[in-house]
């Protein structure tokens, strides 16, 4: 059954969202299938496929739904590598330039902050995408004043350059380094890794939730975290 079948609006799809979609897809499998009360993005044999570009809290009752019946490979892209298109208020591209900002593995952590105790469920798999994308910006005064007023349009997928499945608190904590000390504080984690402190503890606090961590002890006022056993 189509998702216009059952009210669902995607006018609004960001172009990123379709195309991830559309590859997700592949072969076999079926795009805004309405299952379990839901739209599924796409509907493949082996599990159903949720693409989130960001905001999990949006997705989080229906994936407790979903996984409570089925095995749901939640994907995720990070933009490792992107490019600014710049237009003037007329439409036209006057600038294109390579952001220096490189998204990580890790960044996946400011998501996962809204459910971490789901990731341990069973039946639920994240796949992050590293990939190139392109973001058209515009000069209308209508974006925020941190980009003085460009606003951002949409971003499309350019290709995918890398995929990783993480199933489990185990594959989880492969993301920490393998020089971390034993036991560690966030700061040293964010030291080791070349985190953000912020984003640090966002990973820290998530793999604790999902039970690959666990509380030691402090040093000082720093709450000290070592790997569980097994994760």
């Amino acid at each position: 059954m189509s998702s216009a079948k059952n009210g669902r609006n995607h006018a609004g799809e960001s172009a990123l969202h379709r195309e991830l979609k559309r590859h997700y897809s592949g072969a076999s499998g079926e795009q805004e299938v309405y299952r379990h009360g839901y739209v599924i993005d796409v509907v493949r044999p082996d599990a159903l496929v949720e693409i989130q570009t960001r905001n999990f809290a949006a997705i989080k009752q229906k994936l407790f739904a979903l996984t409570a019946r089925e095995p749901v490979l939640l994907v995720h892209p990070i933009a490792r590598i992107k490019w600014l298109l710049r237009q003037d208020g007329r439409g036209a591209p006057y600038r294109r330039r390579k952001s220096p900002r490189r998204g990580r593995w890790e960044e996946c952590f400011r998501e996962l902050i809204r459910f971490p105790q789901l990731m341990a469920h069973p039946n639920l798999t994240l796949e992050l995408a590293l990939v190139e994308i392109e973001e058209l910006r515009c000069d209308d005064g209508r974006g925020s004043w941190r980009r003085r007023g460009v606003s951002i349009q949409g971003r499309r997928l350019l290709r995918i350059l890398e995929q990783r499945r993480l199933h489990g608190p185990g594959d989880f904590a492969s993301l920490l380094p393998d020089d971390l000390p034993a036991p560690f504080t966030v700061r040293q984690l964010a030291q080791t890794a070349q985190l953000p402190r912020r984003l640090a503890g966002q990973m820290a606090y998530c793999l604790r939730e999902m039970g690959a961590l666990q509380f030691v002890g402090k040093a000082r006022k720093a709450y000290q975290y070592q790997r569980v056993a097994g994760a």
